[in-house]
């Protein structure tokens, strides 16, 4: 009737299988015991072991409300009272609201934060233990040295994790709008209707916390409403990808037709429209005749041997999918990728690696081709007029040889590339109006294929516009 514990089984896969013989062949089992397994996400985890566990998940909980409610459901009142100062229990609450909002940003991914942060309990606690030492050292007739305050949480106690630049100037900025004389005045609020209670027993914070909003407003943590739309958006279709992922793969759809030969059929359309491999020789010769060791060239000839790449990857996978599917040789574990994803519409991994990000297969494909359109008609006819800047491997590559054609056209000025840099301008005419490149006095390249994300463009002023309604 004993209860077992098995910890961090992710280290011990293959002890997880001898396990799962020995619990399903007992022939004798007290009703009493339990065994408890701590694990971290593995691939390789046996699924059968998993399927007939019960999950439990340890995550901080959604939203300010739920994460104040659990840091101050550990508060006892003996911890409030642990300061005489009057400025211990607001910078106590405060330190929780920070807690929870470097946590809450992280689930909005590069917006939150431009690099993911696993901030923890022991951040907070770390931070409570430095504010209470803090003033239990505090000059009443000084005061608090917010400098310092501000210092040791933006820099040391969280922003010693922080290791970008623009995330560290975030967590000092919080630092600095919430810690300081200010906090006590009557006006000061995180965000309105978040305010710092006036309260002295812990049953009071316990009820003014329930009362907040359960679903918060991105503004809370300082970003623009719409930000909750990309969270939104990314967790269905992250939702909706495990849903897939998870889905039996039977060879039989029920429609008739199997899996299998739905995706052979794909594979024969892929197969069929997919352009023919660049011809070293005939690459070299163009470039030659075009001025091989020109900056533009040397980019282009880099952008066709990623595109060459790219070319016969596609083309081995769905060649050896259909001999795989055919019987003729194994489905191996990339093969089973490739015909799971093309199924379910999914670019597979084994191009994904190599390629760049689209929304479906359909999408992803239709790119290669005008990817690949662009840079047969560069080669064979020459340099175009305009450039589709996002249809590049690396288009800070192509900027870059962008700056180096400028600074060789005017040496004759003393330009260095050092010095140059680059200037935008947003034209009035459309991509069908361009007959020619750039005037030569005013030099540089046309380009088309940006987007813009949250606002829009006013044509008739040449200015940026509020065209994205707040949600």
């Amino acid at each position: 009737g004993g209860w077992l514990l098995l910890q961090n089984c992710h280290l011990g896969l293959e002890f997880l299988s001898e396990f799962m013989d020995t619990i399903t062949t007992a022939e004798f089992m007290n009703e009493g015991f339990r065994t408890w397994i701590t694990t971290e996400a593995h691939p390789d985890f046996p699924i059968n072991l998993l399927q007939s566990s019960i999950k439990f998940t340890n995550e901080h909980p959604q939203g300010v409300k739920a994460g104040l409610k659990r840091t101050y459901s550990a508060v006892t009142q003996d911890h409030l009272e642990v300061s005489n100062m009057p400025q211990w229990k607001p910078l106590l609450y405060a330190v929780a609201f920070l807690h929870t909002t470097v946590q809450e940003r992280r689930k909005f991914g590069p917006l939150g934060w431009n690099i993911p942060y696993e901030f923890n309990q022991a951040d907070f606690a770390a931070s409570v233990q430095f504010v209470q030492n803090h003033l239990d050292d505090t000059d009443i007739k000084r005061g608090v040295n917010w400098s310092c305050v501000r210092y040791m949480i933006g820099e040391v106690q969280y922003g010693g994790r922080v290791t970008d630049d623009l995330d560290k100037a975030l967590l000092n900025t919080y630092a600095r709008v919430w810690f300081g004389e200010h906090m006590f005045s009557e006006q000061f609020c995180f965000y309105k209707g978040y305010v710092i209670p006036k309260a002295k027993i812990i049953e009071d914070y316990l009820q003014y916390i329930e009362q907040l909003p359960a679903v918060d407003t991105p503004e809370v943590f300082g970003l623009h409403p719409n930000a909750d739309i990309t969270y939104q958006t990314n967790l269905a279709n992250e939702t909706l990808s495990t849903i897939v992922s998870i889905q039996p793969k039977d060879s039989s759809t029920g429609g008739g037709e199997t899996r299998e030969a739905v995706v052979q059929h794909l594979a024969d359309e892929m197969l069929e429209k997919l352009p023919p491999d660049y011809n070293p020789h005939e690459v070299k010769a163009w470039l030659h005749e075009m001025g091989a060791f020109q900056p533009m060239n040397i980019f282009l000839r880099q952008e066709i041997e990623c595109m060459q790449q790219v070319v016969s990857k596609v083309r081995t996978t769905l060649t050896d999918l259909k001999l795989a599917i055919d019987g003729t040789i194994i489905m191996s574990e990339e093969l089973q990728d490739a015909l799971d994803s093309m199924y379910d519409a999914r670019i597979p991994k084994l191009w994904f690696r190599i390629s760049w990000e689209s929304s479906t297969l359909g999408f992803w494909f239709t790119e290669l081709l005008e990817r690949n359109r662009q840079f047969r008609s560069w080669l064979q006819d020459g340099r175009p007029n305009q450039f589709w800047i996002t249809g590049f491997f690396n288009p800070q590559g192509f900027l870059t040889a962008t700056r180096q054609e400028t600074t060789r056209m005017n040496l004759a000025k003393g330009w260095a590339l050092d010095s140059v840099v680059l200037h935008n301008e947003v034209t009035k005419m459309m991509k069908e109006d361009v007959t020619g490149p750039p005037p030569a006095d005013t030099g540089g390249v046309y380009i088309y294929g940006l987007f813009l994300e949250g606002a829009g463009w006013d044509r008739r002023n040449n200015k940026l516009v509020e065209s994205a309604p707040k949600v």
